[in-house]
């Protein structure tokens, strides 16, 4: 009975939740008297968790919040429109630009010279806000305000009056089917575009008979393996390798009792893992979260990373050597030999941690850089977990299973080989550090082809050192090349064959993470892209009704950075081009468009009226009215009476799942 209650319940939940509108933003406006003829408008954002706010005068990207004025009487503006707040400055590479915004709160303020008797002053502040998977269409909030200078009294009712003014309302489930059926009011010469009784009519409870499986966060397994990764590379290095067998031996004799020695071998390894672990959530707490999200992105930072890595590449490649002060150490050492107990051990951790420096270094540099872009403390601590698990797990192994230590491999020529093998490594991701300052500099010193053309390069190169063709300082003479060095070598080398065709502009799936973006290739020769045959939605599913084929309707916005994404990584596929191509009417609606429409429109909608100013906003509230959302991507499947054929899909790369989600459209376009 629990059992059949609970999952009532979770329908339930799952139903309501189906046709949520997301409504993250909540604006207070107010108008503040500076003098007898100075005015401020302010508008203040209080913003949920995991949203954030565009500042203004971004140019061509993302929503800039802007000031706009449909009626103006007796007053003039003074100055643009400011942005007061903690303001963070960012590079986003889908943007290829500098962002700014607001996280948690934003003030926006409008100053106004009164010019003498009655006044007037009527608009709305457009901002747009955004999250790591959505962004929302652009969303005015209205104002009006109205006095007479240079009379301080009405100034002041006025403010009274607006004081907990709501933000825009957006369409609930109910007040959408409302505003579907007759309560919008508009222009004769546009009524028609708004009041398609097929194509407009609310269709959210019947989104609502299928179901949907969201894709789950693999975010922190991802960072914990990827410290795994990083650490078991830093104990195949010079600096840690031959360590372990003097360790290993060091507890077995500390102590006769033999029980006793893999206690402390355990508690050196427990040690280990404590001492990185401190490491990462100091580096989180010191910066903060977001200051290292930020820092991440910032372009004198990956200048100056960039250059550190290549510095530690060149000490790889037996240039120098790099080593911390031997005094650091020895004082650290001479302690752990003049203490007893758990001091001692974590002692000796913390020396194995100095004297690995210069290998680990680099691998925990780049981990910690990586996992901050997620804006979580939680995020470094996890990687260096990872990291410290699989640099300590030897060592207790070893402590617990003795006769292992003769079948380990005695250090030589083998770990220079990985050491400079990492040197090449380094080099690589360098040239990733480099290209993020390039980006945000607008260098264009390394587009994509240059980008590819410099990794090629190097990965030819190590597959010609491990081949034994590349001499450096400190290898050995010795010719002949293993039988695991050679299938190194034929990895390495088909890794540059493989990026070849991107010199003119194949996608390369597996280094797309790493390249510059695809609109930086002056060369292209792919043509397999997806482009919608219509971008109005009344003249889409005309078509669509003529020529007897299903519509897919694609929610998205010219600054909406998920789209993208959507449509390079999955839309580029050729079974989904193909679907949409032969098979769907593809009706693209940008809801951030900024073209006036021939005549505002006026709708009501959750019991507010609203005016609708541009082709974008008209596709908002289509989104929203209709389907009961309003976040972008957004893809929906119809009929050729407007009705859903399947569940919405919103941001997966899961090509499989789109497919199917096609795929099932079609299978039930057949059957109607």
């Amino acid at each position: 009975m629990k059992k059949s209650v609970f999952s009532i319940l979770m329908l339930l939940w799952a139903v309501v939740s189906q046709a949520q509108i997301q409504d993250p933003v909540q604006f207070a406006t107010a108008l503040k008297k500076l003098s007898a003829t100075e005015l401020e408008v302010v508008f203040t954002a209080t913003i949920d968790a995991g949203w954030h706010v565009y500042s203004t005068d971004l140019g061509d990207g993302p929503t800039s919040a802007t000031f706009q004025i449909t009626e103006m009487k007796g007053a003039e503006l003074d100055g643009k429109l400011k942005a007061v707040g903690k303001e963070i400055a960012v590079h986003d590479e889908m943007f290829n630009m500098q962002v700014r915004y607001f996280e948690r709160t934003a003030q926006f303020v409008q100053k106004l010279k009164l010019t003498g008797g009655a006044w007037k002053v009527e608009g709305y502040l457009e901002y747009g806000a955004c999250n790591d998977e959505n962004c929302l269409p652009p969303t005015p909030i209205d104002f009006s305000y109205s006095g007479e200078a240079p009379v301080a009294k009405s100034v002041d009712k006025s403010e009274a009056d607006t004081q907990t003014a709501a933000s825009a309302a957006e369409a609930s489930p109910a007040a959408a089917s409302g505003a579907g059926d007759g309560t919008a009011t508009e222009p004769a010469a546009t009524a028609d575009a708004v009041q398609t009784a097929d194509y407009w009519q609310p269709v959210i409870d019947q989104m609502q008979g299928y179901s949907e499986e969201k894709p789950g966060d693999l975010s922190w397994i991802y960072i914990f393996i990827t410290g795994f990764a990083g650490g078991l590379v830093a104990l195949f290095t010079p600096c840690v390798w031959p360590i372990i067998p003097m360790t290993v031996s060091f507890f077995m004799k500390r102590s006769k009792d033999k029980k006793k020695g893999i206690r402390d071998a355990w508690l050196y390894g427990i040690s280990i893992v404590v001492i990185y672990v401190v490491l990462g959530l100091a580096v989180t707490l010191a910066f903060g979260a977001s200051a290292l999200n930020a820092l991440s992105t910032n372009a004198v930072f990956n200048i100056l990373f960039c250059l550190l890595l290549v510095v530690f590449a060149a000490s790889f490649f037996g240039a120098f050597e790099i080593t911390l002060p031997s005094r650091w150490s020895n004082a650290v050492d001479s302690k752990a030999e003049a203490t007893t107990g758990l001091l001692s051990i974590f002692l000796m951790a913390f020396v194995l941690c100095l004297v690995s420096f210069s290998c680990t270094g680099p691998i925990i540099g780049f981990l910690l850089v990586q996992v901050s872009t997620m804006g979580n403390v939680a995020g470094p601590a996890i990687g260096m977990l990872g990291f410290a698990i699989a640099l300590a797990l030897p060592f207790t192994l070893f402590a617990m299973f003795p006769s292992w230590l003769k079948a380990m491999p005695k250090s030589g020529g083998w770990m220079n080989v990985i050491k400079v093998t990492l040197g090449f490594i380094e080099l690589a991701f360098a040239l990733k550090f480099l290209s993020v300052a390039d980006l945000a500099y607008g260098w264009r010193i390394l587009d994509r082809e240059t980008f590819l053309a410099i990794w090629i390069v190097l990965f030819a190169l190590l597959g010609f050192y491990l081949l034994g063709k590349i001499k450096f300082p400190h290898d050995d003479d010795d010719t002949k090349v293993s039988v695991p060095r050679f299938f190194l070598a034929f990895a390495s080398l088909a890794f540059a064959v493989y990026m070849v065709p991107g010199l003119w502009g194949a996608p390369l799936k597996a280094v797309s993470a790493f390249t510059p973006p695809m609109n930086t290739q002056d060369f292209n020769l792919y043509a397999n892209e997806v482009h919608p045959k219509f971008k109005d939605y009344d003249e889409g599913m005309a078509y669509a009704r003529r020529t007897g084929k299903p519509v897919l309707v694609d929610f998205t916005g010219f600054g909406c950075v998920n789209c993208r994404k959507m449509e390079l990584a999955v839309w580029i596929d050729q079974r989904v081009s193909s679907l949409i191509n032969d098979d769907y009417v593809l009706i693209s609606l940008y809801v951030d468009d900024k073209t006036p429409l021939p005549e505002p429109i006026k709708v009501t909608e959750n019991g507010k009226e609203r005016t609708l100013r541009t082709i974008g906003d008209k596709w908002s509230y289509l989104q929203r009215v209709k389907f009961g959302y309003n976040a972008q991507p957004y893809y929906v499947l119809l009929d050729n009476d407007g009705n859903p054929l399947n569940n919405s899909y919103s941001f997966d790369e899961d090509v499989p799942k789109y497919i199917e989600f096609l795929e099932t459209g079609l299978k039930n376009y057949k059957k109607r």
